[in-house]
């Protein structure tokens, strides 16, 4: 089987499809915490304003989670994969936080924690630390009060009126003393949103770091663990060395995910990640080959997705949705490539061109029949 790919400089060539589609292996049991963070179906024929007022094909949306449960991966549920920020509103994430933890609820097994933010509030909104406060209290209200677990998101709002490194200490402070269960905290780079450039108080890595040590040392007893997105494993493994005893990394790294999975022997990250929406056939399969003492398997079966991943990733890196959501539609679990706030129109043909070969070569096309006749479909609209 082959296709009619464009590359950069305007020219088509044939592609012949190289992949053996990935077998995956239900109930599997994994020796790592394993949560995607998922995606959302919109609905395009009830998005009238596709800007302003998303609209979500709930039924296509609470379907792929529940593929990703079948494959044994945990929900990190209402992310920065969703949308949020990026024409995903709170009161959407309101609707997909109640109705994922209602239908957890019907699986056995299934599991989720879900994002608490304070992206309800308009831009400039907040003037104060008591008004960030005062969001955060909403949304952990919202989840908690269902019965959630929630994943302190990081904070445009709290990035535009902290002063400094105290100020995120006493927001952290306030919403970790205050919350009912264990909670995740979430260290997003300003790579994946610039809005948040300067989080922690400070510019510099080493400063960031210390605050955010000082933060989970005082809170230990309700810090589930934190994820690190910042597209460096040194970073995250000198946060890695210094976390308390019985506080979890989870690497959120879309460039570096099978090694720091893996780990070095003493310590390794546990995974709350975008990627595992796209790649959670093959995610699977290899992390059960690790839970088996298979490191090369593992490896194996991950390396080919890591070209892939970084592909997705690429800078603009904000953009990664399109790219995810392009994956759901070309395996079936969606029946178009439209996005909450037209997203699909952020990356071009040629990126999704590049994105459909190596998912082909790290045995993602799951019908590779029905991805190519999908792919010509979006080139034909593109004029290829």
């Amino acid at each position: 089987m082959d296709i009619a790919l464009p590359e950069e400089g305007g020219r088509s060539t044939r592609y012949r499809l190289v992949g053996q589609p990935a077998q995956p292996v239900i109930g599997a049991r994994f020796s790592r915490i394993a949560y995607a963070a998922a995606h959302v179906v919109a609905d395009p024929l009830a998005m009238t304003d596709p800007w302003s007022h998303p609209a979500v094909d709930w039924e296509c949306t609470m379907a792929f989670r529940h593929h990703l449960w079948r494959l044994g991966f945990r929900i990190a549920e209402a992310m920065d994969t969703s949308q949020r920020g990026m024409g995903f509103d709170w009161a959407n994430a309101r609707e997909l936080i109640r109705r994922s933890i209602a239908e957890a609820r019907t699986v056995e097994g299934a599991d989720l924690a879900s994002g608490a933010g304070t992206d309800h509030l308009a831009p400039g909104a907040a003037r104060t630390l008591d008004d960030v406060i005062a969001a955060y209290e909403e949304q952990f209200g919202f989840i908690e009060g269902l019965g959630g677990k929630a994943i302190m998101t990081a904070s445009r709002a709290l990035a535009t009126v902290a002063k400094g490194p105290d100020d995120y200490i006493s927001i952290y402070d306030r919403i970790l003393s205050q919350a009912s269960g264990k909670v995740i905290l979430h260290w997003l780079g300003d790579m994946f949103d610039p809005a948040l450039k300067g989080y922690w108080g400070s510019h510099d890595f080493e400063t960031a770091l210390d605050t955010v040590v000082a933060i989970i040392e005082r809170h230990a007893g309700k810090v589930e663990g934190i994820k690190i997105s910042l597209l460096d494993a040194d970073k995250e493994i000198a946060l890695r060395n210094r976390l308390p005893e019985g506080v979890i990394m989870f690497t959120g790294d879309d460039f570096n995910y099978p090694e720091l999975i893996a780990g070095d022997g003493e310590r390794h990250s546990h995974a709350l990640l975008g990627i595992f929406d796209a790649i959670a056939p093959v995610a699977n399969a290899a992390l059960a080959k690790l839970a088996d003492g298979d490191r090369a398997g593992y490896d194996a079966m991950m390396a080919p997705t890591v070209p892939l991943s970084r592909k997705i990733f690429e800078a603009p890196t904000e953009y990664y949705k399109a790219g995810i959501v392009l994956m759901a539609w070309l395996n079936g679990h969606q029946e178009h490539f439209s996005m909450v706030g037209g997203m699909q129109s952020a990356r071009g043909i040629c990126h999704y061109a590049d994105v459909f070969r190596l998912a082909d070569q790290a045995g993602l096309l799951a019908d590779p029949e029905l991805a190519i006749a999908r792919m010509k479909s979006l080139c034909a609209v593109a004029g290829v």
